[in-house]
């Protein structure tokens, strides 16, 4: 069946719109990226301080020589990966085992929203004297940031599920695994999704945090180090890279939504 005219004109204003955004993001940064530069270059800020984008590009190009800083940044690639991979396991599992067990749930609900509203970077230390300063205290304080409310969120998911379909899997002689495997685990894969895309820039927060305190490899070594030796460049490429692992992070999982979505 061939599209209505209005239906051709409807997807050619939503064609035209996102081309229209896709361009303004475009302009707004390449915009940004220019004003920053020939600021530094006319003194109207201090480029020692602010740096510059082109002092950016070639301080990462003369670090990526020696293969220093392509070491940095698969260390926190690595960690946030496994923090976030961990974040997902657990954040499900104990969400699942709160959905099956209302009294375990009614007790740490409380705990777990104090736990959630805590200052991680409290934490930071504290993980460091307990667990040494390691790539597993860097997970667990990536962990830290984003696995309460990930747990907070799915369980508040679950119980949201559609009570008729509920019932008509009890009424049909199902029990609360075929509920659970039949109807709450499906019914919430998009708000699983969405929470992992919330929950892979947490634990990246999380593990910066980590290597600021207790690390001697990884970008949030580096910014910490930079600053120290005053290598300001250094510090701002890093913040960049951090930017670029973020949005890199984020894209591969808004395709995996899309993707699962779409099936």
């Amino acid at each position: 069946m061939a599209d209505s005219p209005q239906q051709k004109q409807f997807l050619l204003n939503e064609k035209k719109k996102k081309i229209f955004v896709h361009f303004m993001r475009i302009l707004l940064f390449i915009g940004f990226l220019s004003l920053w530069e020939i600021s530094a270059c006319l003194g109207w800020i201090d480029s020692f301080i602010f740096s510059s984008p082109l002092q950016i590009v070639r301080t990462f190009l003369l670090m990526m020589t020696d293969h220093q800083l392509s070491v940095h940044i698969l260390v926190t690639v690595l960690e946030t990966f496994l923090s976030f991979l961990l974040v997902v396991i657990f954040g499900v599992g104990i969400s699942v085992l709160l959905w099956l067990s209302p009294r375990i749930a009614s007790v740490l609900e409380p705990y777990l929203v104090i736990l959630n509203s805590l200052p991680k970077s409290a934490l930071a230390p504290l993980l460091i004297v307990w667990l040494g300063a390691n790539i597993r205290t860097i997970i667990v304080a990536g962990m830290s940031v984003a696995i309460f409310g990930s747990v907070i969120s799915l369980y508040t998911g679950f119980m949201e599920t559609d009570e008729d379909k509920l019932k008509l899997i009890y009424t049909l002689g199902g029990n609360k695994r075929d509920t659970l495997f039949k109807v709450v685990l499906p019914s919430s894969i998009p708000y699983l999704l969405s929470i992992m895309k919330v929950n892979i820039g947490l634990c990246l927060v999380g593990v910066v945090i980590g290597e600021f305190i207790g690390a001697r490899m990884g970008l949030g070594y580096l910014i910490i180090y930079s600053s120290q030796v005053f290598k300001l460049d250094w510090m701002l490429m890093s913040i960049t890279l951090l930017c670029m692992i973020a949005m890199g992070f984020y894209s591969i999982l808004n395709f995996l939504e899309k993707y699962i979505l779409k099936r």
